[in-house]
């Protein structure tokens, strides 16, 4: 098989599997499960903390340890056991508990795959956009079988649905692994050291901070919002794969039209494309805008992500590149996440459209943080003539 259709191949399956999980995991412990919307929105916040600890330490510490094939499919292994904890229990802190150990091992999937992506581009010059497409082909594809399967079997198919996508990613993890994918990562002590060193990882964090965790008001609330707007549940999930449709368009294109383009300028774009987008929805609620604001998904979180990965690329060695995706994972779509989701719910319960607008006031910092960017290291200087 060859190594881009390998990459794309784990895409696919392991952003299938978030496509059913972050979207629906709620809506399944509170219709199966039994629980309360406040009880289960405790439990997904309690994963997501463990998800923040996994990608943060667990993830790097063991990537140094096992080649990062190796680690797909013990990872993958490990989750599946964990989830059919899920079946049996129903007990909060039965529950509690499998949400915990869950979320310590399966989110460690998301930068794994990123890593191998940043490692087979150096060594195996394979497309990132191109791979990461498939990705969101993955995801968007778990949204539309999940809402059509949950039409018919209720959200008890989620975990169902859930479990046989892990197996998915674990058959493909067991195909034949391209060469950088089976070398030793080193013995080598986990140190961020060399991530500290380098002032523009450290101002690219801040930015990915403040601009893909304002999309938590859009992850949690968007189809609340637009229940608000009176659409019908058969036509939310067709308008949230708007976005990801946009997603994928982005990365099948990103190399071919951003290859060399500047980092920073592509953070600006993407910071006030955030800005725009979360103004619109609070400044106009309806349904028109919010179709044409998905197609800004492309800019929000595809644009950032695109940019980001540019830079770990160029910036770092390819043995620092999983502690970068650890903290980028538990940092920018892991604590910033969770402390805006609360933060976001308590401006929804005011006004829905405050939610939003919140978020466009937290993006303001990540286009300074560009702009600071542009002008520290890419700027070109002015070359003046002394005239003699």
């Amino acid at each position: 098989m060859k190594k881009q259709s390998w990459l794309s191949n784990q895409f696919f399956v392991i952003m299938f599997t978030w496509g059913i999980f972050i979207p629906y995991w709620t809506a399944w412990l509170v219709e199966s499960k039994g629980f309360s919307i406040a009880t289960a929105s405790s439990l997904v916040a309690a994963g997501m903390i463990a998800r923040s600890f996994s990608s943060f330490y667990l993830f790097p510490t063991l990537s140094q340890r096992f080649p990062l094939g190796k680690l797909a499919r013990i990872l993958t292994v490990v989750s599946s056991i964990t989830l059919i904890l899920f079946f049996p229990i129903s007990s909060f802190i039965g529950m509690l508990a499998c949400m915990i150990l869950f979320s310590l091992v399966y989110p460690m999937l998301m930068p794994l795959v990123e890593s191998m992506a940043a490692v087979m581009m150096k060594k195996d010059n394979v497309d990132y956009g191109k791979s990461r497409s498939w990705g969101s082909l993955g995801y968007t594809s778990a949204l539309l079988l999940a809402g059509f399967l949950t039409s018919i079997f209720s959200e008890g198919a989620i975990i169902y649905m859930m479990f046989a996508g892990v197996i998915m990613i674990l058959l493909t993890s067991l195909q034949k692994l391209p060469a950088s994918m089976s070398e030793p990562r080193g013995q080598e002590k986990l140190s961020y050291r060399s991530l500290l060193k380098s002032k523009k990882f450290i101002l690219a964090m801040g930015i990915v901070i403040f601009t893909l965790g304002t999309h938590a008001a859009y992850y949690n609330y968007g189809v609340l919002y637009l229940k608000e707007l009176n659409v019908s549940n058969i036509y939310i999930g067709v308008m949230l794969n708007i976005a990801i449709i946009a997603e994928i368009l982005f990365f099948a294109l990103s190399d071919k039209f951003l290859k060399g383009r500047s980092i920073s300028i592509m953070f600006m774009t993407a910071g006030s494309a955030a800005i725009l987008r979360w103004t619109l929805l609070f400044m106009f609620p309806s349904v028109t805008v919010f179709i044409a604001t998905q197609l800004l998904h492309a800019f929000t979180f595809g644009l950032t992500h695109y940019a980001f990965m540019r830079l770990i690329y160029e910036e770092l060695e390819s043995k620092d590149l999983p502690a970068a995706q650890g903290v980028y994972t538990a940092l920018g779509s892991g604590l910033s996440t969770a402390v805006l989701t609360f933060v976001g719910g308590f401006l929804y319960d005011y006004a829905p459209g405050y939610a939003f607008l919140g978020m466009a006031i937290v993006v303001i910092p990540a286009v300074a943080l560009g702009g600071f960017m542009y002008a520290k290291y890419e700027r070109k200087p002015v070359v003046q003539k002394v005239l003699h």
